[in-house]
């Protein structure tokens, strides 16, 4: 299985309750509603997916959009 970019866009916003195109790709997540459990729920939906390797300080440290993406493109490529 495989996390897209797509699929990581409704996730997030999913999880913030927003829609996509509400979420700021450079702005950081927790100033658009994002908190710590969030997180830890999007860390376990994406291992569910086959992203096992995702934790949450590679998430937590820096919380940009265009981070994660990075993170999950590069953790999918291995």
């Amino acid at each position: 299985m495989k996390v897209t970019e797509d699929q990581a866009l409704a996730d997030i916003a999913d999880q913030m309750n927003i829609p996509v195109a509400e979420v700021d790709h450079e702005l950081d997540l927790r100033d658009q509603g994002m908190d710590s459990v969030r997180v830890m729920e999007l860390v376990e939906k994406w291992r569910s997916e086959g992203v096992t390797k995702v934790d949450f300080i590679q998430l937590a440290e820096d919380q940009r959009v265009t981070h994660w993406l990075t993170v999950l493109r590069e953790l999918q490529r291995a």
